[in-house]
């Protein structure tokens, strides 16, 4: 994307800080300092600011007098390295996409950092959720530094200022992931072109070389793949079962394009055709599915989305004798229809009625463990001015559709 699209979200940022404070954000996230790090767990609040994909970089935003600054410190050239893993951006390819003129090197960061805590009275740091247990990250050891060495300094959270800028995205981040889903798509068809008996893991490789033969710079998440009762497990990993005709198979996965995500859900027919009983339940899931787009518009909350969605299935699954109870449905369907979606799979936002460019899934689903059938059906949606957008409209869905297509590339 254009440096461009980088300063505006830099702005959405000092636009809620205080004045005379400083916001001070690590590219590297917590876990393995291992020299084949993957530029796709880049610290996505870094990105989200300067659009670099390097580690060990730091950005500082200032707001002093109502005057705004940015500087941005990175490695300098180190020969070693750039014969072993590559050379690090230079301070011009760091402008060009960042957009920041004031580029310095790592080493004067201390100084710096130092001489900001004197002439100001808050210092923002991007300190996620953590056990009390767990390691201290390099944010909540500056933090703890911090307190001792400069008490009457505030160190404040900056979650609440990504969270509020991150959940609406700009016209080329929602371009993003239009490109993400496009590849998903791809990695889609290539798993109904090959779908037959055998391992779970070796029908999801299909849509593993997709991503990466159509330019997907990672995955949103560790796909999920899941034959039969398999599929009634939300949150399935092993994706080593077997896959058998006459089963359905249910697949939760998305690509990323420049860090943006998709995150699309498929159910599909191993022999290439629906059972009366498969039918039945996929089109209940459908239509709800519909429902839920219908009601989509800025102003409602997704919490409301999922009350409508269970109230339908209320309806629906007592009419076909699965339950007879209102509240049974839980037994049948046990999660939240909507969560934002990113620079994460589950985004970073604010879940306070939606608004224009908010993106949302659409997920609604039925498992039900007795009979081996667990089916989802997910999209990912675009909050409009007035309702919504289907990005995912060209992934097909219908019963009709997917079993047309399956037929035609096994013939």
């Amino acid at each position: 994307m254009e440096s461009y699209v980088f300063k505006n979200n830099r702005k959405k940022i000092t636009d809620q800080m205080l004045d005379d404070s400083f916001l001070v954000v690590f590219s590297r996230m917590d876990g393995s300092d291992d020299i084949f790090k993957q530029s796709y767990n880049i610290n996505r609040n870094f990105y989200y600011l300067t659009g670099v994909l390097e580690f060990e970089n730091i950005v500082v935003l200032t707001k002093l007098n109502g005057k705004v600054g940015e500087t941005i410190f990175i490695n300098p050239y180190d020969e070693f390295k750039a014969k072993w893993v590559g050379a690090p951006l230079s301070k011009e390819e760091i402008t060009k996409l960042s957009g920041i003129e004031n580029v310095r090197y790592l080493a004067d960061f201390e100084s710096y950092l130092d001489r900001m805590l004197q002439v100001t009275g808050a210092i923002y740091l991007d300190l996620k959720p953590t056990g009390l247990n767990s390691a201290l990250s390099e944010e909540e050891l500056l933090a703890k530094k911090i307190k001792d060495k400069f008490p009457s300094t505030s160190v404040v959270n900056a979650r609440k200022l990504f969270t509020k800028a991150r959940t609406i995205k700009q016209p080329e981040e929602i371009e993003e992931m239009r490109k993400a889903i496009e590849i998903t798509n791809k990695g889609l068809q290539s798993i109904m072109s090959h779908m037959g008996e055998m391992k779970e893991y070796q029908l999801e490789s299909y849509f593993d070389q997709a991503v990466k033969y159509n330019g997907g710079t990672g995955y949103a998440f560790p796909t999920i793949a899941a034959a039969g009762k398999n599929a009634c497990c939300l949150h399935y990993m092993e994706n080593k079962g077997d896959i058998k005709n006459g089963d359905l198979i249910l697949f939760d996965l998305g690509s990323s394009y420049n860090m943006y995500c998709s995150d699309i859900s498929r159910t599909y027919p191993v022999s290439g055709k629906f059972s009366e009983r498969q039918k039945l339940l996929y089109n209940i899931v459908l239509n709800g599915q519909q429902l839920v787009f219908d009601n989509a518009k800025p102003g409602i909350t997704t919490r409301e989305l999922n009350q409508i969605l269970v109230k339908y299935y209320q309806v629906e699954l007592k009419k076909i004798g699965l339950i007879e109870k209102p509240e049974e449905v839980s037994k049948y369907y046990y999660h939240g229809v909507s969560h934002h979606i990113g620079l994460d799979c589950h985004d970073l936002c604010e879940y306070t009625p939606l608004q224009p460019g908010s993106i949302i899934s659409n997920e609604p689903g039925l498992y039900i463990e007795e009979e081996g059938i667990g089916i989802r059906i997910e999209d990912d949606i675009l909050i409009t001015e007035n309702g919504a957008e289907w990005l995912s409209k060209d992934i097909i869905k219908t019963v009709e559709d997917i079993e047309k297509y399956m037929g035609e590339k096994h013939e």
